[in-house]
């Protein structure tokens, strides 16, 4: 173990020493860049990228573009980045995680490496925890990169189309890691090309980068939507398909279990339905409905391959006979299921698209992040993300004084400890910052000091905008700002006039979170830039974390002795045991978030094909030979079902005939007389030479345009109903699989295992789709490609759709506390009154 650590301490050393001599290098040309006047200092932009396009490397800008980035911050915003700020650039640059403590500047550390690589024209994209931080930090360092040429953009929900396309498109793009992952999935929601936003994903620098990768990685971006499929359409389907004879209307095939509806039955369906023709690509759903309503009645049995359960339909395991909760039959065969056993309709909403952090980020041809906390999570950024944390040293020494752990035996001890403490340091005008884990202690507290008439402020995580200012207030002499531990991230603490002889800013910490990373975050708010400030942690032995870690003997024993609640006992026993309480909740939550990522690493796969697939049909301009290898497709596995047996004899072809009659021919083109005496690859190779010419005379009655407009309808039609509908059945299987545990089964393997098979049965799924479309639906003139479902963005943190934010225009009649008319949910006073 000890090895391991000195090789992991050893590497950090490494990339600094590596670092250090870059350092020397950029620092070398300070003299230089100072001679150079504005517009020689602006036109190096050019140089640098014209070097680039002659075969230079990335890398062999890097001292000069630091040098010139330097110069450059100094004239423009009045600061000038120290050495230390120089290294953790580099860190960036190499595509790590640069460790800077609270304080060090490293909004602007950031700048050098995101020159250096936006360079390239390629996109930065600079990642923050909200959109007041991305927008401040936007506005600030966006003065020096537009003075240095390059262009500035900045993602924010409330936008359109055309104007995210705009920021997307600058050198250098601001946003929040939420809406950079869900313009990811609606890019890939989109019907046509030039309404995609992102460019291909190029290098991203993650501010507070533990926040974002790990607190937040276990929390999937989902669009959430109404699928184009009512329950009403489901019912309708279902009376309808009651009335029809087999045989008669519909043939039904035993092997396949296949439904097909007659030329009798289609005139039947146009009647009731009171519609021209079921083949128009208007009445696709409508079909679709019909088909699965008659394969519920005619395939699907009752107390054999389903049962209903708590008015719930669970499927049974042909093989095992065992029920499989979670499980639901795909392709809206589930809903007809449903309608037939007269159950309610299920799927309101379903899930249409999602991703994990974990999985959106590692996309990025480079991935970068910086915070003040990171090294006690190296081993799942190194494992996960394949980013080394490099410790970056302080400009200044720290000389912050970290007390030991107070201990009380009960909660109430502690407050009133906590809150004569506070009201010590505000009588002699030390700012005070009480950090808690929970909102509810944050009040609590807060009832305490009003009682005993100490004026503070409250900070709950709720108000991104106030947030800010209240933390800018909390280094004022005599403040007292109370906070939840993540509250007023990425903000500095600036200490009023008069505060470093108090002894700096004090930072009381009411219990300890279950990540030593926050208690640390918490620390690192005193003693920025070598300011002195105190920290000191109260606890009880009825903290949760105490109570989780067998504290009831260290309780009984402080009881023994006759220690009172006033009286707190400092051990260095008791500080270790909670750290090695937090160490292994860490490690709990690592393996929870590493099992997350290990589910979604099979989406990953199969949304990645998928996607792909989609771009190159929107890409394309002829999709013929996609949609002809789709029929090819198609036949040949039909052909190989029907003609499975050796002796000929047994033969399906007039079950085959009927399938080609019903999906992909006319019935005067093919009879079973023609099949006969053919193998299985002449059959496949005539069917498929009639569906070349039935297709070929579809396409001599339209016009080029007409044609290939037709295909890209057809196909994107058949990737986004069998996706979507895919991706739902994943959830469903998703939150029923742990459930398999209880058979002795690994939940991971069914899921990898049933998730590869439904995949493969969806790809099987939209070529069927595609082929029967191509070859059956009717062409008109006003042909559109239509989305499936209308999608929604959800929010992460409640579960519930996004909102997007309207421009409010102030009128006299919208009082402070009314909702705010933008549709956020907020009062005016939160959201655009302020």
């Amino acid at each position: 173990m000890l090895g391991f650590l000195n090789k992991v301490f050893d590497a950090n050393k490494r990339e600094l020493k590596k670092a250090e001599k870059l350092a020397d290098d950029i620092e070398a040309l300070k003299g230089k860049m100072e001679e150079l006047s504005d517009d020689e200092l602006r036109a190096k932009t050019e140089e640098f990228r014209a070097r680039l396009d002659a075969g230079e490397e990335v890398e062999d800008l890097l001292v000069e573009a630091f040098a010139v980035v330097r110069e450059a911050a100094k004239r423009v915003l009045g600061m000038f980045p120290y050495r230390v700020q120089l290294l953790g650039g580099i860190a960036l640059h190499g595509g790590n995680i640069a460790e800077m403590k609270t304080g060090e500047g490293k909004t602007l550390t950031s700048t050098m490496p995101v020159y250096l690589n936006a360079l390239t024209g390629k996109g930065v994209h600079v990642i923050t925890v909200n959109e007041y931080l991305a927008s401040r930090d936007a506005s600030e360092m966006g003065k020096l990169f537009e003075f240095l040429g390059l262009t500035v953009g900045l993602n924010l929900n409330s936008l359109e189309k055309e104007q995210k396309r705009d920021a997307y498109l600058a050198d250098v793009t601001y946003g929040t890691n939420n809406e950079f992952g869900f313009d990811y999935l609606r890019d890939n929601m989109v019907l046509y090309k030039d309404r995609m936003v992102q460019r291909p994903l190029h290098f991203a620098i993650i501010d507070e980068v533990d926040s974002i990768l790990i607190d937040e990685a276990r929390t999937p971006l989902i669009i959430s939507g109404q699928a184009a499929r009512s329950a009403e359409l489901y019912m309708q389907a279902n009376a309808f398909v009651r009335m029809l004879k087999v045989e008669q209307d519909f043939t039904y095939d035993e092997k396949t279990k296949g439904v097909q509806l007659t030329e009798e039955g289609i005139a039947k369906a146009e009647k009731a339905f009171n519609i021209e023709n079921l083949f128009d690509l208007n009445q696709v759903k409508l079909l679709h409905h019909i088909n699965q309503g008659l394969k519920a009645h005619q395939s699907m049995h009752k107390d054999v391959d389903y049962v209903v359960q708590d008015e719930e339909i669970v499927i049974v395991d042909s093989f095992t006979g065992r029920l499989m909760k979670g499980r639901r039959y795909s392709d809206g065969l589930h809903q007809a299921i449903e309608a037939k056993e007269g159950l309610e309709i299920q799927n309101e909403s379903m899930t249409m698209a999602s991703i994990t952090f974990q999985n959106y980020f590692r996309m990025y041809e480079k991935l970068s992040g910086m915070t003040g906390t990171a090294k006690t999570e190296e081993e799942e950024f190194r494992n996960i993300y394949n980013m080394s944390v490099i410790e970056i040293p302080t400009n200044k020494p720290i000389v912050r004084d970290d007390r030991p752990d107070l201990i009380y035996t009960t909660m109430n001890g502690k407050f009133n400890a906590v809150v004569e403490d506070i009201a010590e340091r505000h009588a002699k005008g030390q700012p005070v910052l009480v950090g808690t884990v929970a909102i509810e202690t944050s009040e609590l507290i807060s009832q305490l000091l009003t009682k005993k008439g100490v004026k503070h402020n409250v900070l709950n995580a709720k108000n991104h905008g106030r947030e800010a200012e209240i933390i800018l207030d909390a280094g004022q002499p005599g403040a007292v700002t109370i906070a939840t531990n993540m509250a007023g991230r990425g903000t500095d603490i600036k200490l009023g006039e008069g505060v470093l002889e108090l002894g700096g800013l004090a930072v009381i910490g009411t219990e300890r979170h279950e990540s030593r990373r926050i208690d640390n975050q918490l620390r690192g708010r005193s003693g920025r830039q070598g300011d002195p400030g105190v920290t000191q942690f109260y606890l009880s032995m009825e903290d949760e974390l105490m109570r989780r870690f067998g504290s009831d003997n260290m309780k009984s024993m402080m009881e023994r002795l006759g220690m009172d609640d006033s009286q707190p006992i400092q051990s260095k026993m008791v500080s270790r045991a909670v750290e090695s309480a937090q160490k292994r909740v860490e490690g709990n939550n690592f393996d929870s978030r590493k099992q997350l990522l290990q589910y979604d690493d099979v989406l990953r796969q199969q949304r990645e094909i998928i996607y792909k697939q989609r771009f190159e049909v929107l890409d394309s301009e002829n999709l013929r030979d996609v949609l002809e290898q789709m029929i090819k497709s198609v036949i040949d596995r039909q052909v190989a079902l029907h003609t499975s047996e050796e002796d000929e004899d047994k033969w399906q072809l007039q079950e085959l005939v009927n399938f080609l009659h019903a999906n992909l021919l006319r019935e005067q083109d093919i009879s079973v007389d023609e099949l006969k005496g053919k193998t299985r690859e002449e059959m496949s190779d005539a069917i498929f030479e009639k569906c070349i010419v039935v297709y070929n005379e579809k396409e001599a009655q339209l016009s080029e345009e007409q044609i290939r407009e037709f295909e890209k309808v057809v196909l994107l039609r058949a990737v986004d109903t069998k996706w979507i509908d895919h991706i739902d059945a994943m959830d469903h299987l998703r939150q029923g699989i742990h459930l398999r545990a209880y058979g002795q089964n690994d939940p991971l393997r069914e899921y990898q295992n049933e998730g590869f098979a439904m995949f493969e049965d969806m790809v099987e799924a939209i070529e069927n789709e595609a082929a029967r479309l191509g070859m059956k639906a009717t062409i008109r003139n006003n042909l559109e490609r239509q989305e499936v479902a209308k999608g929604q963005a959800v929010n992460p943190q409640d579960g519930k759709p996004k909102v997007k934010k309207q421009p409010v225009r102030k009128q006299d009649n919208i009082g402070r506390n009314d909702a705010c008319p933008c549709g956020s949910g907020k009062k005016y006073k939160n959201c655009h009154g302020q």
